[in-house]
């Protein structure tokens, strides 16, 4: 009897699901693909602060100053989803101060031990890889690091929960070859840090979390290609998410959701920004 084929997947294909099975099918099953709303000026922030982050650790150490960060973020600059040319300035100013606090607090001599790595292990479910913002090596351990442009509030609970966090973890372990339990979360607008410590058992769970949501889509496919409808086999989940899904419009459900603007989330963090420094000066949620 031959062997079940391995589930291949990476940590945001399997929380897709657990998001919404419905958007899982819109994503990765459905060809053609349903047209994607607009892009999202949080996403487009997110990712020219990772890359400037991910170009500052390519570059020789006697080179990472802080006059090098204009140059970086500008040449990762991403400029889709913003309201105006205005609100994209007032962006960029504020990236570019969280990434100068965020490199003044570095150790002068600090070398990560890999910067937007890839890692993979196999399960008897699954075959998952995924990348890494960074990882450091600590006192023999390896500890991972995933950067945060968006919500406020982080909490140690965040990083526990985290199922890409788990995961990565659990892989790097395998591939480096040394224990892997500390994960944290580097929230860049308020300089925060949160950090959950697994241990052995808790990274399984997170693994058998994962292999649980393989099966439940293998068998959501094998329902699909058995007569059961679309909608039927992969239901939407309805929720606060549908707001911010690239589905909204084709999805009945997601419809009846009010729609984001596509700057909306920028706006709000800076508006959350600003009442959190005028609180500082007198005497915080995205994703």
């Amino acid at each position: 009897m031959m062997p079940e084929r391995l589930f291949v997947c990476t940590p945001s294909k399997l929380s897709s699901y657990e998001d919404c099975p419905r958007r899982y099918r819109y994503t990765y099953l459905d060809r053609p693909s349903p047209q994607k709303g607009p892009a999202w000026a949080h996403n487009s922030l997110g990712a020219s602060v990772h890359t400037a982050l991910k170009n500052w650790w390519d570059l020789p150490p006697q080179r990472r100053v802080p006059g090098s960060l204009p140059t970086l973020l500008r040449a990762t600059w991403v400029r889709d989803g913003y309201r105006d040319e205005e609100q994209e300035r007032a962006v960029f100013q504020r990236a570019l101060r969280w990434l100068e606090a965020y490199v003044a607090e570095l150790p002068a001599d600090f070398e990560p031990l890999a910067v937007e790595r890839t890692v993979a292990a196999k399960t008897a479910v699954l075959a998952l890889s995924g990348r890494t913002d960074r990882i450091d090596q600590r006192g023999g351990e390896l500890v991972i690091v995933d950067y945060k442009t968006g919500r406020t509030g982080l909490d140690g609970d965040d990083a526990r929960g985290s199922l890409a966090l788990a995961l990565y973890a659990y892989a790097a372990a395998r591939v480096f070859r040394k224990p892997c339990h500390t994960v944290e979360l580097h929230h860049l607008p308020t300089g925060t840090v949160v950090s959950h410590e697994h241990t052995e058992e808790s990274l399984q769970r997170h693994v058998n979390r994962a292999e649980a949501t393989a099966r439940d889509i293998v068998a959501a496919e094998q329902a699909l290609a058995g007569g059961t409808a679309p909608d039927e086999a992969f239901p939407t989940r309805p929720g606060r998410l549908c707001g911010w899904c690239d589905f909204r419009r084709v999805c009945p459900a997601g419809a009846e959701v009010p729609a984001r603007e596509p700057w909306s989330a920028v706006e709000s963090a800076a508006q959350g920004q600003s009442s959190a420094e005028s609180v500082a000066q007198a005497g915080h949620r995205p994703q």
